[in-house]
């Protein structure tokens, strides 16, 4: 840390935040010498958008909700069809961005919406924690809640299927 302390420092960091912006770098850092035991070291660290995990997460709900096997001694159909795809159900409500869904509005109280409830476009469907900001995620349009595809504190990526409405 240095022992020489001045406004200077401050705008010379700022101008390091500004060449990072400027330049497209997600980090830089300078050492700066006053003198013999006196510098100044700065490290400055762009965050990014993308998220990249080494914990395996839960699987959504809709993957876990699987029917029940068939007895062992059935053989399953070669040509099985592929498992739907909620999100290209014309009904599904997506992500808008990375983060974490709370189905409630706090621990505790009631979800926003459970399945089969009737929603009214605006409605808010549940909650998308994102740097610390809650976002309300509002119905796209009025319906009936068909599947809740998300658990309550899981992540979610952008584009992530959270919900059918029908």
């Amino acid at each position: 840390m240095s022992k020489h302390s001045s406004d200077a420092d401050v705008d010379f960091i700022s101008a390091l935040a500004e060449l990072l912006n400027r330049n497209d770098l997600t980090e830089i850092a300078v050492k700066r010498e006053y003198g013999e035991d006196d510098s100044l070291e700065v490290r400055v660290v762009k965050q990014s958008n993308i998220v990249t995990t080494t914990v395996a997460a839960p699987a959504p709900a809709w993957a876990r909700a699987a029917p029940a096997a068939a007895p062992a001694a059935a053989p399953a159909p070669a040509a099985a069809a592929p498992a739907e795809d909620p999100s290209q159900h014309p009904g599904a409500v997506t992500s808008p961005m990375v983060g974490t869904i709370y189905l409630s509005a706090e621990p505790g109280a009631t979800p926003f919406v459970s399945v089969g409830a009737q929603v009214s476009e605006g409605q808010t469907l549940l909650i998308v924690e994102a740097m610390k900001t809650m976002n309300h995620i509002p119905a796209p349009k009025s319906g009936t809640v068909k599947r809740i595809l998300v658990d309550d504190g899981t992540p979610v990526e952008y584009g992530a299927p959270l919900m059918i409405i029908e």
